[in-house]
């Protein structure tokens, strides 16, 4: 069968090759009406538009390079989803790839989506190792970094969007406090990651600041913030007479780890153990879960990556270093219980 082509198309709706290419470049000179019949009978043909052929005409491909980590983790399956939504609310398509930075064949990756013309590049990441990263690989490319940047490296030329982790690993603390905990635990963090680091100081800071003993227990385990190692940190911990009546999980994947040694050891969360997390990820509302955290809003560092991101692709000004932070929220269930006397 006949591919059916942008004369056929034009032949079909009684109107010029022109006025075709008009409607479907969303020319502002083509009446919304005539915009609308033309795209009607293009999905009823099957007419597809050839985006490498428009792009050598325009310069342009409509089409954004996203490097994630990995998608095996609700949180960055989630924030895919919500950045090809709004990428598609702006006329793009996006170009998806799994990678981190240290990856052997991270190079690959960026020279790949370099060669596929694509208008733009979203590097989703929180190693230390991605703000140096972005700017040598991307080859001129308008970028965005979607995680932290330390607050040393804020005068290097790099755009990012962020969930503000200090500010996280601050209200994580405070909030123990609010609720009685003097001896906290926070299990987990990664040693490479920005975020991470964020996280950690903002609650050591604000730990100190109301007299809390807080322990730190690190991730060697691997990169993921997953529940296995969440598991395999939490047994190890557990296991032993330990002081600690809250724990703090850098990630709510973690969390849940954690909330399995916790049930397999006979340690009662919360009667013996609150748990707090970090995503506010589906999973975490469950019934029989109920996981208090830190909600990172997905939909929110979304759109503003895109938003940014769409910035720099469609103006022709120089760009201006941008970093968006975007306050965490804090989702109280029934993880954690306070030890304060009722009526306090």
């Amino acid at each position: 069968m006949a591919r059916t082509t942008i004369k056929d198309i034009a032949r079909i709706a009684g109107v010029s090759v022109t006025t075709v290419s008009r409607a479907l470049n969303d020319a502002p000179e083509i009446r919304p009406e005539t915009r609308e019949r033309i795209l009607r009978i293009c999905r009823e043909q099957g007419f597809r538009i050839n985006y490498l052929a428009r792009s050598l005409v325009s310069s342009r491909t409509h089409v954004l390079g996203v490097v994630l980590p990995d998608l095996s983790g609700p949180f960055h399956a989630a924030l895919s989803l919500h950045l090809e939504r709004y990428a598609r609310e702006r006329g793009y398509q996006i170009l998806l790839c799994c990678g981190r930075p240290g990856d052997d064949r991270i190079d690959d990756l960026f020279a790949f989506l370099v060669s596929q013309r694509v208008d733009g590049i979203l590097l989703v990441s929180a190693s230390s190792a991605a703000q140096e990263l972005l700017p040598s690989r991307a080859q001129g490319i308008p970028s965005v970094l979607l995680g932290d940047v330390p607050p040393e490296a804020s005068c290097r030329r790099i755009n990012a969007v962020s969930t503000d982790n200090y500010v996280g690993g601050a209200t994580a603390a405070a909030y123990l406090h609010r609720l009685g905990h003097r001896q906290v635990l926070y299990l987990g963090p990664r040693r490479d990651s920005v975020t991470h680091a964020l996280r950690l100081q903002g609650f050591l800071d604000t730990a100190a600041a109301w007299q809390m003993e807080a322990q730190v227990v690190y991730n060697d385990l691997g990169a993921a913030s997953s529940a296995a190692n969440g598991y395999r940190l939490a047994r190890q911990m557990l296991a032993g007479d330990f002081p600690q009546t809250a724990v703090f999980a850098p990630s709510d994947a973690m969390a849940l780890g954690v909330l399995q040694a916790a049930d397999e050891l006979g340690v009662s969360v919360p009667g013996r153990l609150s748990l707090l997390g970090y995503d506010d990820i589906e999973y975490a509302a469950l019934p029989k879960i109920r996981l208090s955290t830190l909600a990172q809003p997905t939909g929110a560092l979304a759109r503003s990556a895109v938003q940014l991101l769409l910035e720099l692709v469609e103006e022709d000004a120089p760009p201006s270093y941008t970093l968006k932070l975007i306050t965490p929220r804090l989702v109280e269930r029934s993880s954690c219980r306070s030890l304060l006397p009722a009526g306090r």
